[in-house]
């Protein structure tokens, strides 16, 4: 690829094949944990338990992630990666056995915090191996390609799931996504290259990783996430029976306005891979603030039917144009601990992904109705607006700081030490991270 005179970097950098089979794989984990949205009432009704309690179920997969970002990627943090990849797929595939196979709400709910635990594990990891494998101006492309397993998830996944639940019982879309699962494993086996452990001064230290949670940018980063995918995934979660009890959509059109859903956020993923590397902020800004207009629209306007498909479809463009530059901000935050960092944006989306749906749960036992749940979760948007706005505030004045630095002691230019980044930087130059 031809290289810009200017960063010495190429213009365009070509992403590697494994990248995109970490993006199947990720298919697959997307799958399981966005589904129930599409058979949750069947599901209930199989099971006996009440739509509030059914939800719990998103909540409980995403409690698994949230836990297991952080700990799977310390406990594996001196294996080698593909093996580690390899290992969390295989435990995968078996939680959707037993979810499969669960004869109660109770074995249900542990077959997900388990596949949720895998899960999480994989994306810390896969997340990591992903963004090693291309230079630092392609990051955002290649947490494109991952998220966009999430996107095609919701496009294919989850409403073939919904169909699946509805022609064949909700057990067999758990079988159809241990299948997808053991495509991942084959795929991650013949593809991912193996990686050998650093050693010396270059071997993990998880100390030296846990480092970066002194830096407040990191955890402005961590907020951001979490109030982002909390605003989505409170309404997500009860899209189906907002779909039918207040659009009075038939229980048939489900899948369909999952799909769509799905292909918004396809096209939302494209968008903000192809922008947020040069304009990072903007596309923050510009993502959740629309994501918060898409929900209070829909607040509004749900019982209209026409209304309530075309915003379930806007709200997957806007939420997932600001996924790549949520994740890629991360990485550059928290640049000097590769694993964790996917751990912390991982178990921040999930932070998110459990109070979400839990909020939502809460104002619909509280008789408050399925459209209520948009004016909170467009209220949870408004939110990560905000914190946006404090973290493009520290970013430039830790800049600014990083700048004055060398001039303190005034030397000469053929003796000046290159400028110290500033804390969650990995550079101090204009170039390194666009705002």
């Amino acid at each position: 690829m031809p290289a810009d005179p200017a960063t010495d970097e190429p213009r365009a950098a070509r992403i590697p094949l494994s990248v995109y089979i970490l993006g199947l794989s990720v298919f697959a984990l997307g799958t399981s944990e966005f589904m129930l949205s599409g058979i949750l009432q069947p599901l209930a009704r199989d099971l006996g338990v009440s739509i509030p309690k059914a939800g719990l179920l998103v909540s409980a997969f995403a409690v698994g992630m949230v836990v297991g970002a952080p700990v799977l990627a310390a406990a594996t943090l001196k294996l080698p990666r593909r093996t580690t990849l390899l290992a969390l797929l295989a435990v995968f595939m078996l939680g959707q056995i037993a979810g499969a196979l669960a004869p109660t709400y109770e074995v249900l709910f542990a077959s997900r915090v388990v596949s949720a635990l895998a899960c999480a594990g994989f994306w810390a990891v896969g997340a990591a191996v992903a963004v090693s494998l291309v230079p630092h101006n392609a990051r955002a492309r290649a947490m494109a390609i991952m998220v966009g397993g999430l996107s095609v998830a919701n496009i294919a996944g989850v409403p073939a799931g919904a169909f699946l639940g509805q022609q064949a019982g909700w057990r067999s879309a758990f079988w159809a996504v241990a299948g997808l699962a053991a495509i991942g494993l084959v795929g991650v086996l013949t593809v991912v290259p193996r990686t050998a452990v650093p050693t010396g001064d270059d071997a993990p230290n998880l100390r030296r990783e846990l480092g970066i949670y002194r830096d407040k940018q990191v955890w402005l980063a961590l907020v951001t996430i979490a109030l982002n995918a909390g605003a989505v995934f409170a309404l997500f979660s009860y899209l189906a029976p907002l779909l039918t009890d207040v659009a009075g959509l038939p229980e048939s059109w489900v899948p369909t306005v999952l799909g769509l859903f799905g292909l918004g956020g396809l096209i939302g993923t494209i968008i903000g891979g192809r922008v947020a590397d040069a304009h990072l902020f903007g596309t923050m800004y510009g993502g959740i603030a629309a994501s918060t207009v898409v929900l209070g629209l829909l607040a509004l306007l749900a019982e209209y039917r026409v209304a309530a498909v075309a915003l379930a479809l806007m709200l997957g463009v806007t939420a997932f144009t600001t996924a790549p530059a949520l994740n890629a901000r991360m990485f550059n935050v928290a640049n000097a601990a590769p694993t964790l960092a996917g751990a912390t944006t991982t178990a921040s989306f999930n932070i998110g992904n459990t109070v979400g749906p839990w909020v939502g749960g809460l104002v619909i036992s509280a008789g408050w109705g399925y459209a209520a749940v948009a004016w909170v979760a467009a209220a949870m948007a408004a939110g990560g607006v905000a914190v946006t706005a404090v973290a493009s505030r520290v970013h430039v004045r830790s800049r600014v700081i990083a700048k004055s630095v060398p001039s303190v002691a005034a030397p000469s230019p053929a003796s000046a030490p290159a400028p110290t980044p500033a804390p969650g930087e990995s550079s101090p130059l204009p170039a390194a991270e666009p705002r």
